[in-house]
């Protein structure tokens, strides 16, 4: 009976009829379909938070982004996707190897080797080089390439997107410590003026001009003061703390923080509606798109894994019985050929690996349109509030400015004798509330422009190079 092998062309066909289709079931959102209408956005400083001009602040973020773990995990992830790209390039190349072997073996007098070597005990060694090179005819080793540069390229757009909300995090953060020492200074200067009342009350006191009643009322206003420094400082606390913790040091940290002279309401330049260019500015929407690529390229090795794999295989080395024997010239050996494998039967594995890779693929492509919806929501919900916080600013203010005003008249009629303290009470603590409304309004909107400005994507471009 004659076997006869089949040629390149029918193995193709072969493989070709088995591979299943396994379409991918998750499809990437179209940026038409969102509304992205507006005009692009104004270009962004990839030192946006030098705009607040605050030295501190500057130092600060430097300082975070150079000694948070969290970017050391992400260089090591670069490190780590790019090492692998390395091995799947030398993958495409000749592998060469050297074996060499010599034991002491008894040799069968029975069989295929005669006396005097059968039935003996003898040296039996091999020296022998190897080359093997797969030719990738059906782009399975490419598409792996593909693939780990896909991911490479993904782990450098992380760390894009770490060093930015790091950056976030530390102006945010930084913000709130400005908060904090406006309500407290608010709260000293309020403590101030109502001690001042309490001596005031204790000398009409004295003089029979006012009762206990009185004086228990400035009293009461002046722990209100006093409470609400009690937050303020507690709230600094927990900022700078925040802070140490963003720049990878300890509690030692707060002893380099002086007060703050960030200012609030330093221009950004900021969008009055959703970009049509935002998508393009994201990093984690660009290392989400490098994943598709990825998991895309990984379906591919997954199907070329049905084709055939053709290597190119070579040896030349020295076969003998007996040390002496091993470096004769006779003793040489050598051999190539191409080596062809073919999947026929594998219990499924093989279309199991596939369906698992097309379900990779959807589930990036799922991943990328939840970053992109988030994205798109958190742009237009950080526009809306930017609007929104201003309008109540303006409200606020009117209202301190009200508050205040009758404070002055009332204080003027509490020194001509028409009204007494307790009278005052309620303007007193509603003035004191609206003045802390104020500097907390005034640092929400600091931190929603900052919001806005990483909504954006930052000083990120989808141009600049990648490690």
């Amino acid at each position: 009976m004659t076997t006869k092998i089949l040629p390149p062309a029918a193995l193709l066909l072969l493989a070709g009829c088995a591979v299943p289709a396994s379409p991918p079931a998750v499809q990437a959102v179209a940026p038409a379909s969102l509304g992205l209408t507006g005009a692009p956005a104004p270009a962004i400083a990839d030192n946006w938070w030098t705009g607040f001009g605050d030295p501190q602040l500057d130092r600060l973020v430097a300082e975070a982004t150079a000694g948070n773990p969290t970017l050391d995990a992400a260089l090591a992830r670069i490190a780590q996707a790019q090492a692998v790209l390395s091995s799947r390039r030398a993958d495409t190349g000749p592998d060469v190897s050297l074996d060499a072997n010599e034991q002491v073996q008894r040799l069968s007098g029975r069989y295929i080797i005669p006396p005097p070597y059968g039935g003996s005990v003898r040296f039996v060694g091999t020296t022998q080089a190897n080359l093997s090179w797969n030719l990738d005819l059906f782009g399975r080793q490419k598409a792996a390439i593909a693939g780990a540069r896909a991911s490479a390229e993904a782990a450098a757009l992380d760390l894009a997107a770490a060093r930015l909300a790091i950056a976030g995090s530390v102006v945010q953060t930084y913000i709130d410590l400005a908060r904090a020492e406006a309500e407290a200074t608010i709260a000293r200067r309020t403590i101030a003026t109502r001690q001042q009342s309490v001596r005031l009350v204790a000398i009409r006191i004295r003089n029979r001009l006012a009762s206990n009643l009185q004086a228990t009322a400035a009293q009461t206003l002046l722990a209100q003061a006093q409470s609400a420094l009690v937050r303020a400082e507690g709230a600094r606390a927990l900022a700078v703390n925040a802070l140490a913790a963003l720049a990878g040091r300890g509690p030692d940290y707060a002893a380099a923080i002086v007060p703050t002279t960030v200012q609030l309401d330093a221009a950004l330049p900021l969008p009055a509606q959703v970009p049509a260019d935002l998508l393009a500015r994201r990093p984690d929407i660009a290392a989400a798109q490098a994943r598709i690529a990825a998991a895309a390229a990984g379906r591919q090795v997954a199907r070329r894994a049905f084709y055939p794999n053709v290597n190119l295989t070579a040896l030349a080395g020295f076969q003998a019985i007996g040390l002496g024997n091993l470096v004769s010239l006779d003793a040489g050996t050598a051999g190539a050929g191409p080596a062809i494998h073919l999947p026929l039967f594998d219990n499924g594995r093989l279309k199991a690996d596939l369906a698992g890779a097309t379900a990779a693929l959807d589930l990036a492509t799922a991943d990328y349109n939840d970053r992109v919806i988030g994205a798109v929501r958190d742009a237009a919900d950080a526009i809306a509030l930017v609007a929104n916080l201003a309008e109540q600013r303006a409200r606020t203010a009117e209202v301190v400015r009200g508050f205040g005003e009758t404070n002055r008249l009332n204080a003027i009629r509490v020194a001509s004798g028409l009204d007494s303290k307790l009278d005052l009470v309620d303007n007193d603590v509603r003035l004191l509330d609206a003045q802390l409304t104020q500097a907390n309004l005034a640092a929400d909107a600091a931190r929603q422009r900052v919001a806005l400005v990483l909504a954006l994507g930052g000083g990120f471009s989808p141009q600049e190079p990648r490690r």
